[in-house]
């Protein structure tokens, strides 16, 4: 029986393949105050900004593949039963070939209605003001904004309890509710930490082995370690 390898990834990973992450050091995401294109607030102010931000991002998405950590974790897939939380909205983990991957704060590539949290559609063009949904509500990206509920977390948490190895990578750890899931991880699970310039997590219940290397290097390593336990 495969043990159990769980992923919890974050903009980090996606940054070697182009796409750049949520917030550059001055707080601005793609040059926008990010209240301003992630938020309720944001999209009642100006829905067309909100599109024309996301429309971008996903023209943006066609442009990038995914990078070797990406490959790695799919190869993974092989020797273990592979699940992947991730922060990220795009694609790559799936392009990749990675079969079980779980998007907490929603994904690109998808629409749904802005009064129907439940009608999701594939989307990889642009969305438009004057898109509707079958009602005639409009639809705006299935994406989770700041102040908008988690639901993938209930799914989240189960498959971190059950955990054999845990893979923290890129990602600080820092913006909750998704940074409590490493702390559903039981006390014999192994847990590492992938990142070039790795955040200080603290009162973790479990050791942490920290890999301070690229996304790419640090996979290349870890699955080296991993196959010879």
């Amino acid at each position: 029986m495969k043990k159990k390898l769980v992923v919890l990834s974050g903009a980090g990973i996606s940054a070697e393949s182009g796409i750049k992450t949520f917030r550059d050091s001055d707080g601005l995401w793609e040059g926008h105050d990010v209240m301003e294109v992630a938020s309720p607030e944001g999209w009642r102010k100006n829905q067309e900004l909100v599109l024309d931000f996301y429309n971008k991002r996903r023209q943006q998405l066609k442009e990038v593949k995914p990078n070797r950590a990406h490959e790695i974790l799919a190869e993974l897939q092989d020797d273990f039963d592979v699940n992947i939380i991730t922060q990220n909205v795009d694609d790559l983990h799936e392009r990749a070939g990675s079969k079980n991957v779980l998007h907490l704060h929603g994904e690109l590539l998808k629409v749904r209605s802005v009064h129907n949290e439940k009608y999701i559609l594939d989307w990889t063009e642009d969305i438009n003001i004057g898109d509707f949904d079958d009602n005639g509500n409009q639809l705006r990206p299935h994406i989770v904004w700041f102040g908008e509920a988690v639901p993938a977390l209930e799914q989240a948490i189960p498959l971190v309890m059950q955990a054999d190895y845990l893979i923290v990578i890129g990602t600080s750890l820092q913006v909750y509710p998704a940074a409590g899931l490493i702390d559903f991880a039981k006390p014999e699970a192994e847990l590492f930490y992938i990142d070039l310039k790795p955040a200080r997590i603290s009162n973790l219940k479990n050791p942490l082995e920290i890999i301070a290397e690229t996304a790419s290097e640090g996979m290349r390593i870890l699955k080296e370690k991993l196959l010879r336990k």
